[in-house]
Parts: C-alpha cells; sequence; structure tokens
C-alpha cells in the first residue's frame, strides 16, 4: 500500500471524529458573518457530549423501528466516509467505492429517519419527515444526475476513477462539467439542510425540515443522529470537493486540495446563509427541478461533443 493510500486511509477514519468540525465551523462564521460573537466551531462536540450523558426516551406506542432508526442512520453514515474518497488513490476498504453505493446509503439513512417519524405519529415530525421526503424526490433524482455527468469522463461510477477524471484543468473546459457542478450547489444546500432550502437554526415546528422527525429523541439517540448529520456534511462537501472543485492529480496535493475545498465550501454556506432567506417550501422541487434540467443540458452538451 502507498504513503498516500495509507493517508487517505487515515483522513477517512479520522472524518468518524472530525466531521461535526464542519457544521460547527459554519456556524461559527455565520455568526461572525452577522456580527455577533457565535459559537466556536467545537461547540458540536460540547453538544455531542451533553446529549450522551442523558437518557433515551421511549414515546408511548412506539414500536422497534424508533429505537431502530438512530443506529441505522448513523451506520449509513459512517459507511458513506468509508466509501468517500479523499484522494485518486485510497486503501481499498471492504465498502468499496461505487458512488452509487453512497446514494443508496444516503437514500437509507432518509428513509429510516422518516420511518420514525411515522412510528411515533406526532404531528410536527411527519410534516418535517413528508417534507423531507418530498425534497427527496427530485434531490436524489438530482444526485444521481450529478454522479452521472461526473462519471463521464471516469467512463464508469468508482468514485477513486472520477476523482481521478476530475484532476488537472481539461475537465474545466467541458460546459457539462459547470452544469454538473451547479447541481451539485443545489444537491449540498439539500442534503446539509442549510438556508435557502431549510434553515438548522430554527425550531419552529411549522417550517422545519430536517428537524421535524428528530422532536421526539433524546440522549444517546439524538446524539447519534446529530452526529450523522455531520456526517452528512462532510460526506456531501467532500463529493463535491473531489468531483467539481479544481484539485491537482498528485495524491499528497490533492490531500491538501480537499482541506481547502472543504473549507471553501464551508465559508461559502455560511455565506449563502447570511444572504440568502428560507424559500418557499412549494419552491424548493421547482429549484431542484431547474437544477436537474440544467445537468440535463450538460449530459446532453457531452453526447453531442462526444458525437462530433
Amino acid at each position: 500500500m502507498t504513503g498516500p493510500a495509507v493517508a487517505a486511509g487515515a483522513v477517512q477514519l479520522g472524518a468518524l471524529a472530525l466531521a461535526p468540525v464542519l457544521p460547527g465551523a459554519i456556524q461559527s462564521l455565520k455568526a461572525r458573518l452577522q456580527g455577533r460573537p457565535g459559537p466556536t466551531p467545537l461547540q458540536p462536540y460540547r453538544e455531542l457530549r451533553r446529549l450522551w450523558g442523558k437518557s433515551v426516551v421511549q414515546p408511548e406506542g412506539t414500536t422497534w423501528l424508533y429505537g431502530l432508526a438512530p443506529p441505522v442512520v448513523a451506520a449509513a453514515l459512517a459507511l458513506c466516509l468509508l466509501v468517500v474518497p479523499v484522494t485518486g488513490d485510497g486503501p481499498g476498504w471492504p465498502t468499496g467505492g461505487d458512488a452509487l453505493v453512497v446514494l443508496g446509503l444516503l437514500a437509507l439513512a432518509r428513509f429510516a429517519t422518516a420511518a420514525s417519524a411515522w412510528d411515533t405519529g406526532g404531528g410536527f415530525g411527519l410534516m418535517g419527515a413528508g417534507r423531507d421526503l418530498t425534497f427527496a424526490v427530485a434531490g436524489e433524482a438530482l444526485l444521481a444526475l450529478v454522479i452521472l455527468v461526473a462519471a463521464l469522463p471516469a467512463g464508469g461510477t468508482d468514485l477513486q476513477a472520477m476523482w481521478a477524471g476530475a484532476a488537472g484543468t481539461g475537465i474545466w473546459t467541458s460546459p457539462a462539467h459547470w452544469c454538473g457542478a451547479a447541481g451539485m450547489a443545489l444537491v449540498v444546500l439539500l442534503e446539509t439542510g442549510r438556508q435557502p432550502i431549510d434553515n438548522p437554526d430554527t425550531h419552529l415546528e411549522l417550517t422545519m425540515v430536517h428537524e421535524g422527525p428528530l422532536l421526539e429523541y433524546a440522549g444517546r439517540d439524538l446524539a447519534l443522529l446529530q452526529w450523522a448529520a455531520a456526517a452528512r456534511h462532510w460526506v456531501v462537501l467532500a463529493l463535491a470537493a473531489g468531483l467539481y472543485l479544481p484539485h491537482p492529480r498528485d495524491d499528497w496535493a490533492g490531500l491538501g486540495a480537499l482541506v481547502l475545498g472543504l473549507g471553501a465550501l464551508a465559508a461559502a454556506l455560511a455565506l449563502a446563509e447570511t444572504w440568502q432567506a428560507k424559500m418557499r417550501l412549494l419552491r424548493v422541487p421547482r429549484v431542484l427541478a431547474a437544477g436537474g434540467g440544467i445537468v440535463l443540458l450538460g449530459l446532453v452538451s457531452w453526447i453531442a461533443g462526444a458525437a462530433a
């Protein structure tokens, strides 16, 4: 195993512990952009430690689905962290490295959360889960199209090959790459639950989306779900950085580019949340569908260029 592969494996395993830094950094930077002191980037760790020391809650009338959802969601995101590479060379985990596996694991986590909301039967939890599933109809299709466009230069959906295919400067002359990047930006906003699609700071039941299904949870169950939300930030931002941001072909330099890319994307999310207000719920599927149309145009341009 090469040195870069060992380092990449260490970063992937380290992401299990470092994932909460990303939402913490976004919240901290957003507060400073708004002229507030705000929390430190390490605040999510304090929240996780506090929740881990509290007892869990089992609402009356719930079944095994309620208790099973947090570990299933956390396990799905933990596997995603091992599937998503950080360079073009990886340690070769048994989980593989196919982009469609990531798509399936994210869908599994969403399904488990929605099933737990249906199990509790709470009005606000069902409302949030229904909104999340409504967005997912267009959002998962958009993610699939984004993966397809990124897979074209690599000739397959292996993420390490896709990572290597997006390296260098040649890919930036392709209109399909720019269209895919626009679609990936919408995927990042959707999967991380950020404005203008969702507001992670609100606990107003009538407007929340991702927070709605979590209202009944407490203690270690809620800690697992919050960690999974942080891990989803890492997974989606790492995908965006590796597939659609500039990075060199050299694996060691690619690790540095990943750190810079994650920081740049976190800063962009903080800036977007400061600049944009939350859009109306009914507009979200339309925006996601428009993003899908843009990615399809990129796909058509690639096919037309190949035919020419």
